[in-house]
């Protein structure tokens, strides 16, 4: 069990079929209720306010409930050529706001609605705005690595800073450089212990972890060492265009072992379902593949539910899932009360990073 600041961290796990996000929660010791009664916070959260975008409600209510603070009363709407219209309405002069929206697809009108309520914040005298973005849109085009392109990731850190937004909390960027583009405060968290914690639950047998590309190692190594200094894998792939993906070789040991690949999200699954195809032709007795962020495009569900590919599917509640974009294995984990002591740490302007210590 991971240490949360010197305190105890403590998982629940509820059944995986549930229609809500199933696995995790994050709960830290002087938030837990005695025995038989309900969760309370004992702390003063008069000038804390929470307000949710229309991307990942549930989300947004989970961490309300963890905070013992409301998704605050708004209104959102669209004018019939398709502008919104966003409004206020309680009073949050002096506040400290806290404004959940993920930019997930469709992605365009996610991060309007985004700026949109920060600047009906910023006229509303909020002390302090901070963007809560669980999964963040754009950040995969982080560099240029061909002639005339477009370095979106830095363009939407300038939008939020423009357009108001004192403070940004983002969780499991593409890039870790990423937090530099933004010229305000980027507080940067990871799903993964989330997804330790739930493997630690299963009986996996002798583990190597498994990066499905070179520029993922880092993150793989990262992941290892959670797992108990697990030895670690790599996928060599070389890509044909965007979301076209062709796996070559592994480098490392993986037969008779149960491999997890780990990625920071699954869009078309094109890659790793490559790299999962190559780690059972490599010997591989079980592979489980792990991200935070389940973009899941098109042809994504049918890929990743072929049998006998993935024994599990491991995924965080960052981006919505539907029910028809579920499948057998399938499995959502929760990560709204991580979510909820990082706001309820910058609230008190505490440590952060001390969550993920040790």
């Amino acid at each position: 069990m991971f240490a949360l600041g010197g305190r105890a961290r403590f998982y629940d796990r509820v059944s995986a079929d549930a229609s809500t996000p199933a696995v995790t929660s994050f709960l830290t010791a002087d938030r837990v209720a005695p025995e038989g009664s309900a969760t309370q916070s004992t702390h003063d959260t008069r000038r804390l306010r929470l307000f949710s975008g229309t991307s990942n409600q549930a989300l947004a209510r989970e961490i309300g409930a963890y905070l013992g603070v409301p998704d605050g009363p708004r209104v959102i709407k669209r004018f019939a050529d398709g502008e919104l219209y966003i409004q206020i309405q309680e009073s949050i002069r002096g506040c400290d706001v806290f404004l959940i929206q993920p930019t997930c697809a469709p992605v365009n009108d996610h991060l309007m609605e985004l700026l949109i309520m920060v600047d009906a914040c910023k006229r509303a005298s909020a002390r302090q705005i901070t963007a809560v973005i669980p999964y963040s849109g754009y950040a995969r085009a982080d560099r240029k690595t061909a002639g005339r392109e477009s370095i979106t990731a830095k363009l939407v850190a300038n939008l939020l800073a423009k357009s108001g937004v004192d403070r940004v909390l983002a969780m499991d960027l593409h890039s870790a450089q990423i937090q530099g583009y933004f010229d305000i405060p980027c507080d940067h968290i990871y799903g993964s212990p989330v997804l330790v914690d739930y493997l630690r639950t299963r009986d996996l047998g002798e583990v190597v972890v498994v990066s499905p590309d070179v520029g993922g190692v880092a993150r793989a190594r990262a992941f290892a060492k959670q797992m108990n200094d697990a030895p670690l894998a790599i996928i060599d792939k070389r890509r044909s265009g965007h979301n076209v993906a062709e796996s070559l070789t592994v480098i490392g040991d993986v037969a008779g072992k149960t491999a997890i690949l780990i990625d920071d999200m699954i869009d078309t699954g094109g890659t790793i379902c490559a790299g999962a195809r190559l780690l059972r032709e490599r010997g591989a007795t079980r592979v489980l593949a792990c991200a935070t962020h389940a973009v899941f495009s098109p042809p994504a569900v049918e890929r990743l539910s072929e049998p006998g590919l993935f024994e599990e599917v491991l995924v965080t509640n960052s981006i919505p899932r539907s029910d028809d974009g579920r499948f057998p294995q399938l499995q959502v984990l929760s990560v709204a009360n991580m979510l909820g002591e990082a706001i309820w740490r910058i609230h008190e302007e505490s440590s952060v990073s001390s969550m993920f210590r040790r």
